[in-house]
């Protein structure tokens, strides 16, 4: 079992730092709400820090799921950022969906510091956090990956090395890429059922079961007939 701490208890790294802490692991979380923290740990145990650098102190694995690139810099990079006070031989994993440029920042500022930074986005949406069921695209090197593959597994259902830092975040650029597609075309069939007066319900029980069948119209669809 590791130590283990994860930044970030949005609505994707709450649950996903609760799957970690029940396969086991010793798990320190912060957040930049304290009282998201608080809670987390009368849910899981295992305890918080009140900086990304204090939660890092001694960890053998870091994982951050945050907005943006901003963010991303900060809890990894700012002043009491975690790679700076992780020890020599840990692994970062960044969750964020973030910039390909960003991930190489992370990564050469892990091998300064003789950090190993893999940049692993995930797919599957809250439900995929909550079942431990997300698919994670990861960058970087074969044997930090290997290290860290069987944490990223306590919440990954499917978790690919796309190759070398950056090419997680760019596999995750296809995957929103398709996601528009398929978003954008299952808007224009409903915004026609709509004006068409169909029955919206009975048209995606219809089709939901044939060749117009996806993820986002199972999971989307009704939300989107209600705006």
């Amino acid at each position: 079992m590791a130590k283990v701490v994860f930044l970030g208890l949005g609505v994707m790294g709450y649950p996903m730092a609760g799957h970690i802490a029940r396969a086991g692991h010793n798990v320190v979380v912060y957040n930049r709400t304290t009282a998201k923290a608080q809670k987390w740990v009368a849910e899981h145990g295992g305890s918080y820090a009140e900086t990304p650098a204090d939660a890092a102190a001694n960890a053998d694995f870091v994982f951050s799921c945050v907005g943006d690139d901003p963010d991303v810099l900060a809890v990894a990079l700012g002043n009491n950022g975690a790679i700076g006070a992780m020890k020599p031989g840990a692994v970062y994993v960044d969750n964020s969906t973030i910039s390909a440029d960003v991930a190489g920042q992370l990564y050469a500022a892990g091998k300064a510091c003789s950090v190993g930074v893999l940049d692993a986005p995930i797919s599957g949406g809250q439900a995929g956090a909550e079942n431990g069921a997300l698919t994670v695209m990861v960058g970087g090197d074969q044997a930090v990956f290997d290290a860290a593959l069987p944490v990223m597994e306590c919440y990954g259902a499917r978790v690919v090395r796309m190759g070398d830092y950056g090419k997680g975040q760019q596999a995750k650029m296809c995957n929103q890429i398709c996601i528009a597609g398929l978003v954008q075309g299952l808007s224009e069939a409903l915004n026609f059922a709509i004006a068409a007066d169909l029955d919206t319900d009975a048209l995606l029980e219809a089709i939901s079961g044939g060749a117009a069948q996806s993820w986002q119209m199972v999971n989307r669809g009704h939300t989107i007939v209600k705006n």
